[in-house]
């Protein structure tokens, strides 16, 4: 069954941009796929679609077959809270540590204290920031702050997770062994979409590749292809 479905999606904006055009297309559970193009192809635009930051013009975004036109006010929230999100301005609490921010999903999802702090734990470990969990957002540099909401989005093992150019301000050590942790959680459950215009990583991450041009999908590269 797919999770994630966009059939005939297109988005104009105010003032006639067509950020999205006709787009189709289907992502199984515990896929792992890439999303890239252009800088303007319509690659945000899309993501925020799932996350229903933003809503379609046209055609119909389903996850879990659910048609996210009929998720409306308290649901979205609950909708939400099902999507792990990896955006560029990181969208931290200011006023929360870094443990609180990461934690703040747990929290939400009712799970116990104890299990809360193992799993912040565990997930600022991996993502190499083990011992900043008293830390204030505004005390680290630009790629930790994009760690700690990688680790936010990832720490509750959602369903579906999406993230917008999640290794932009990484170097690239630290940006392949983000992309192998995001590889790793479809075996836990979780289905993953990225956006990011980094071919050369894309391609040594050799999964499926949407190719978006001028807000259309160009291409659907299966990972074989990519090797190949």
């Amino acid at each position: 069954m797919s999770l994630l479905r966009f059939d005939g999606v297109g988005k104009r904006y105010a003032g006639g941009h067509e950020a999205l055009a006709d787009v189709s297309f289907r992502v199984e559970a515990g896929e792992m796929v890439f999303v890239t193009g252009h800088s303007g192809a319509g690659k945000s635009t899309l993501l925020r679609l799932v996350h229903l930051s933003e809503r379609p013009s046209r055609g119909a975004v389903l996850v879990d077959e659910r048609n996210l036109a009929k998720v409306r006010g308290a649901r979205v929230a609950h909708h939400r809270r099902r999507v792990g999100t990896v955006f560029q301005d990181h969208r931290l609490l200011a006023d929360r540590t870094i443990f609180e921010n990461v934690a703040l999903p747990l929290v939400i999802a009712g799970t116990p204290r104890a299990e809360i702090g193992k799993r912040v734990r565990v997930t600022l470990e991996k993502l190499g920031l083990g011992g900043r969990e008293r830390a204030r957002p505004v005390e680290l540099s630009t790629g930790e702050q994009q760690r700690v909401g990688i680790a936010r989005a990832v720490v509750a093992q959602p369903p579906l997770l999406v993230a917008d150019e999640p290794t932009g301000n990484l170097d690239p050590q630290l940006a392949a062994e983000v992309m192998q942790l995001f590889a790793s959680l479809p075996a836990q459950g979780t289905t993953v979409l990225v956006a990011s215009h980094d071919l050369a990583l894309i391609k040594r991450m050799r999964r499926r590749v949407l190719v978006l041009d001028h807000g259309r999908l160009m291409d659907d590269i299966a990972p074989e292809e990519l090797a190949a």
